[in-house]
Formats: structure tokens, sequence, C-alpha cells
């Protein structure tokens, strides 16, 4: 299945509760209906690999998780010496086996493109990880022609945003093979529902890339519950795509 659609987070809001199974924890009656979801709990917490490996198997074959990189390394020593927490949370997402999507690595917005500390890093995390990555740069300087250059070179997907903060940021970039819209909620970030209107848009932009191209979209406007209702809505509009 090459169109992931998804939360960040599994959480089923109890106006929702009805659209998914009654029985099982709250990540196997989610697993249920969506295909995708996009742990970011791995982005302040250190996740045992043993809990990595229960929420795999409590999800059917065909889901997928991506997981976003620490903050330790995005932020704190932003992609710089980043061995020893980069190997950790391998270590730990490893466990989710075939049912590990994407890695997300979020930047803060004031990390600049920097072409030595982008190279090293994706060296790095290239010479220990084969599978997806997906970048979410939010200063200007990535959005370069350069910038993009090197993510193709490292097969390194630029994710799509909502709201874009910067010009380019709306639209997917870096690998081809990988297309990743990450909706935060706009015109309030984590809060805004999206219109149908907007929802209707994006199914047909979806379709528009066809079968051979990965399509993953994650809504993290959670914070009134608008993330799963916009979900199941879009689910809808693409069914038949």
């Amino acid at each position: 299945m090459t169109l992931r659609i998804g939360t960040a987070g599994w959480t089923i809001p109890p106006g929702y509760a009805d659209r998914f199974p009654d029985d099982g924890s709250h990540l196997a009656r989610y697993a249920r209906v969506a295909n995708a979801v996009e742990i970011n709990s791995s982005f302040k917490k250190t996740h045992r690999p043993s809990t990595y490996r229960r929420w795999g198997e409590s999800v059917p074959a065909d889901f997928r998780f991506s997981v976003k990189l620490p903050k330790e390394i995005t932020h704190v020593r932003r992609l710089v010496d980043v061995e020893e927490p980069l190997g950790i949370f391998l270590e730990g997402v490893r466990e989710l086996g075939n049912k590990l999507g994407p890695l997300l690595v979020q930047l803060p917005p004031s990390l600049l493109y920097g072409p030595g500390v982008a190279a090293a890093f994706l060296n790095l995390l290239r010479e220990r990880f084969d599978g997806a990555v997906v970048l979410e740069p939010r200063h200007a300087s990535w959005f370069e022609e350069g910038a993009d250059g090197i993510l193709e070179r490292w097969k390194v997907s630029r994710a799509a945003a909502d709201p874009a903060n910067v010009e380019g940021a709306g639209e997917p970039g870096g690998r081809k093979e990988l297309v990743y819209y990450r909706l935060h909620g706009s015109p309030v970030m984590y809060r805004s529902p999206y219109s149908r209107a907007f929802l209707e848009r994006l199914a047909a932009r979806l379709g528009e890339w066809g079968d051979e191209i990965e399509r993953w979209v994650i809504f993290d406007n959670t914070a009134e519950a608008q993330a799963v209702p916009n979900a199941l809505d879009l689910m809808d509009y693409t069914k038949g795509r």
C-alpha cells in the first residue's frame, strides 16, 4: 500500500470512539482503522526496545510506524557528535521490525543549513540505517537548491509542512520516491481543524503522485482532538484514488 494516513500518536477522542473497534489497547484499536501512525513521544523520551517490540506486535502486518528522532540529537546537539544517542535510538526502533516506516528528523527553526554538518550527520545516519528518512527543516536556508541536492544524494525526503513557516516548506522535496505531509493545524498550530475543501484538495493532490510513490499524511493537530476526524475524513476522500 502506497498511501498511508494517520495521526501523531494514537489517542482516540471519546467523540469518535464508535469509529474504532471497542476491544484491545488504544493502539490495537487505532491500527485496525488507520494504517500508519507517527510516534512523537520519542522526541522527549527514550523508549525501551521492549516497548517498541510490543507496539510492533500489536498492529496488523500492513501497518507502519514513523518515529521522530530525539530532541537530544536535533535540538540539543544540533546534529553534531550524536553517535551515542543515535545508536540508542536506533537500537530501540529496530524492534519494530518490518513495521518500521520512516524516521522523522525535525530540525529547530534556528538551525541553518550547513553543508558540512548536514553531510556528516546524514552520512552517519546512513551508515547505521538504510530505511526511509524524512527531514522537516524550519529555516529558510534548507530550501535552497544546494540543500535539496544533498537530501537527494542521501536519499532523504523533505516533509511538506502546514502551516509553511518559510517559502517552499509546504511542498515536498528531496528524495522523490516518498512524499510526507505533516499537517500541524492552521491557522492555529496543533489546534485548528482542516476544512473539507482543504482535505478534498489534498486528496486530489495525493492521487496525482501515482501508486509508484509512497505517500504519507500525518495530522499533528491533536491539542483539541482534531487530528482523528481529519484523518478519517481524508481516508474517505481518498478511497478509490
